[in-house]
């Protein structure tokens, strides 16, 4: 039975709004050409909504429109029928044409495209409550000639964006790039969104919100493989005549006739998930196909490694990584789909960002950039209500998914040399390649170099091959496969590949050395690592490999030890680490001395000497007057002009520390010295005189009295080397520190005797080792 009432499609309002103008009717005028009596199913008509079927048709021809090209979703009673009961398609006009097969269809892509299954979640979630409009790169920074010595010098912090951040002017959204390329290919890494982002077309174009006079197809491209090989040798034609046939529309005409008309969004996914020995054919029969019906639109999908899946026409553009707002949007949407209440999902999604911006979690902001890492960052937050203490935790799960279920979850079966590596055997690899090229301070490096590795890598295994050729061409094909299934390794430029996270080469390097640890050789593997406590590039292999060993006496001592032999062969440093020391035991509020000798330490400020006093985390009142002393001296032997100003802010910093010394004896001494400063009632005449005369005079007594009562007036001079091994020291300590605070498993006794014994000089070290 028909539906007795129709509606206006979107596009249909739009043609027949048109068309009205050009009648230069009035809907008064058009209701009375139709025979009611009110104006009010004219502008339901207009609005898109649903008004009494004869009326509708009624319309449509006092407009000259076709009613079948006006309706959203035409009743099939009221369109021919062939002898067998099929819809008779070969009448209509191609728009009428275009929207019959959309709507028939219309259920087929929502099931195609209207979900999506997320890693670890077990239930779908509608595209729609997850999805974030992606930006695309125009220019592909992997495509560039570049020299190795033009990157290799850059700083950690600018590792994971090379080569995009000067290309962030020719970011176009997705949709955008769409309508501006006919025949598009999408590269990206795994889980950068390449095929959400086709299905998201798909059921954009289904809604007709985009393209709305083309009709979507979405194929996963293995599926027409796995279908050539069981039909013996289909092609793409007759596989999308299959798509349509679960749709009711038999007729092969209607599918030429919409595509000799380019009324196509073909939606490729997925061109690197075709199996090797089939690759070739597949993708003629695509590239042929593309030729032959060159006016419909096409965008495919593919992995950034695979761009030798080239198809001739296509422009290759690629993903670009999550802006600021895009995380923020996406984060949103993701507590909110798995939040009880919507207000409980704002709430943790805020939250959540407020802990993303923490200083302390850097690495995992520079990692979030794909939706895959974001999705898993905001599941974990989820689950714990916060971050992993221990990083290492959050690459562990990540690398699971890489590694192991990404494939899995998307029933892909890959058919290099690699696939046949086991999980713990890809971990064993990547490692090695990480801790070779970190070893070296290598961070991008070449082709050649990292084929080498995983060729010495593939000797190590039984019945390995002994023919260097067979080896180098495994090498290259191991190499490919990591980059294409996994995206672990990015080619950065022609020939030039890293990590594609500094974090992930940390973390594998770290792994490294655990794994050497435990194999117990001969603590060869964490002296290793002690060696480079002065790099700051090695500063997150300590903190991940303490987290991820069992036990981390071992290698907190060895850095104690390495730590105190920065300094212990220079006697000068070994006597300012006494006076340090000393200056801490004279405090009687003092509750931990290590404290008092950081504050100490940091109070001569060597240049670039720990300004933020960071180990100094507590301050007692006695601290603080030095702190400010030493302000005092410092400004007061300032060479620049002594204004009244000038002279006047000394003298109200010298009344603020007078209110809190005790000391009898230096409180007279102080306030004898602030009486003397010039006061409001020197002209001046008297004022220049009197800084003439008496203001160096007066700056020595204040240095002796600051020297004589609390012993900072001292004046500590260090040639740059010895600089540079206050610096290296006070660094390496505050690494230890960091390391004993990264939830790592040291055992009480010895994480006590590290820290009483931080910053002492040698001969108290030695002394307490007699005791």
């Amino acid at each position: 039975m028909a539906k007795r009432s129709l509606r206006a499609s979107p596009i249909g309002v739009k043609k027949a709004k048109q068309q009205f103008a050009l009648k230069g009717w009035t809907q008064e005028y058009l209701a009375n050409e139709v025979g009611i009596k009110t104006r009010q199913p004219i502008w339901r008509f207009f609005a898109g909504q649903a008004i009494e079927r004869y009326t509708f048709f009624e319309l449509c021809t006092r407009l000259d429109l076709d009613w079948r090209e006006i309706a959203l979703d035409p009743p099939l009673e009221y369109i021919a029928l062939n002898i067998d009961g099929t819809t008779d398609f070969t009448e209509l006009g191609i728009d009428a044409l275009v929207q019959i097969v959309r709507s028939q269809r219309r259920e087929k892509i929502n099931h195609q495209c209207g979900i999506l299954q997320l890693l670890d979640v077990n239930r779908p979630i509608k595209i729609e409550q997850i999805y974030i409009d992606v930006n695309i790169l125009e220019q592909i920074a992997s495509q560039q000639w570049l020299e190795i010595s033009a990157i290799n010098s850059l700083a950690p912090e600018d590792i994971d964006r090379y080569g995009l951040g000067k290309i962030v002017e020719s970011q176009i959204p997705g949709m955008q790039a769409v309508a501006k390329y006919n025949k598009l290919r999408v590269l990206g890494k795994p889980g950068s969104g390449k095929s959400t982002f086709l299905k998201h077309l798909a059921i954009e174009c289904n809604r007709e919100q985009f393209v709305e006079s083309q009709i979507p197809i979405f194929i996963k491209l293995r599926d027409f493989a796995e279908s050539r090989k069981e039909q013996n040798q289909i092609d793409f034609l007759g596989f999308i005549h299959q798509e349509f046939l679960t749709s009711d529309v038999s007729q092969l005409s209607v599918i030429k006739k919409l595509l000799q008309a380019g009324r196509i969004l073909l939606l490729i996914d997925g061109m690197d998930e075709v199996s090797h020995e089939e690759e070739s054919a597949i993708l003629n029969e695509i590239r042929r196909f593309s030729d032959k019906y060159h006016k419909n639109q096409f965008v495919a999908t593919c992995r950034t490694a695979s761009q030798k899946l080239a198809l001739q026409g296509f422009t290759d553009v690629e993903i670009a990584p999550f802006t600021q707002k895009q995380i923020i949007d996406f984060s949103q949407k993701w507590f909110i789909a798995f939040s009880q209440e919507p207000n409980d999902g704002i709430a943790s999604s805020l939250q959540f960002m407020d802990k993303l911006e923490l200083p302390e979690n850097w690495r995992f902001r520079r990692m979030i950039t794909t939706p895959l890492f974001l999705h898993l960052a905001c599941s974990i937050f989820h689950r714990q209500g916060k971050f992993p203490i221990k990083q290492a935790e959050f690459y562990k799960q990540g690398m699971d998914l890489l590694l192991g279920k990404w494939d899995e979850a998307e029933g892909i079966e890959r058919d290099q040399i690699y696939r046949g590596f086991l999980l713990p055997q890809k971990l064993k690899l990547l490692s090695q390649i990480a801790s070779a090229t970190f070893e070296q301070g290598q961070y991008f490096f070449e082709q050649g170099a990292v084929e080498q590795y995983i060729g010495d890598y593939l000797e190590s295994l039984p019945d390995a091959s002994n023919d260097p050729e067979e080896i180098q061409q495994a090498s290259e094909g191991v190499l490919r496969a990591i980059e294409s299934q996994h995206g672990l390794l990015a080619e950065r430029a022609r020939g030039i590949f890293s990590f594609s996270y500094l974090a992930l080469q940390e973390y594998f390097t770290a792994r490294k050395i655990v794994a050497n640890h435990n194999l117990q050789s001969l603590g060869q593997s964490l002296q290793g690592l002690v060696d480079h406590i002065t790099d700051p590039h090695w500063r997150e292999i300590f903190l991940l490999t303490a987290s991820m060993l069992r036990s981390a006496d071992g290698l907190v001592e060895l850095m104690k030890q390495q730590i105190d032999a920065l300094v212990s062969e220079d006697p000068h440093l070994q006597d300012f680490l006494a006076w340090a020391s000393q200056k801490s035991k004279s405090n009687p509020l003092e509750t931990k001395s290590a404290t008092g000798r950081a504050f100490y330490l940091a109070l001569i400020r060597a240049p670039k000497l720990a300004p933020d006093l960071a180990l100094a985390c507590t301050l007692d009142q006695g601290e603080f007057l030095d702190a400010a002393l030493d302000d005092l001296l410092r400004e007061s032997v300032l060479k620049k002009s002594k204004d009244f100003a000038y002279v006047h802010a000394c003298g109200d910093a010298l009344s603020n520390i007078l209110g809190i010394v005790v000391d009898i004896g230096f409180h007279k001494s102080l306030q004898q010295l602030s009486d003397q400063l010039p006061n409001d009632n020197h002209t001046k005449a008297s004022f220049e005189d009197w800084c003439k005369n008496n203001y160096a005079t007066w700056v020595k007594k204040l240095q002796e009295a600051i020297a004589t009562h609390r012993n900072i007036g001292n004046k500590w001079e260090f040639s740059v080397p010895q600089e540079q091994a206050l610096q290296y020291y006070y660094d390496a300590n505050q690494l230890l520190l960091d390391c004993l605070n990264s939830n790592c498993e040291v055992t009480t006794s010895i994480r006590e005797e590290i820290e009483a014994t931080l910053l002492l000089p040698q001969q108290e070290l030695e002394k307490r080792e007699w005791e």
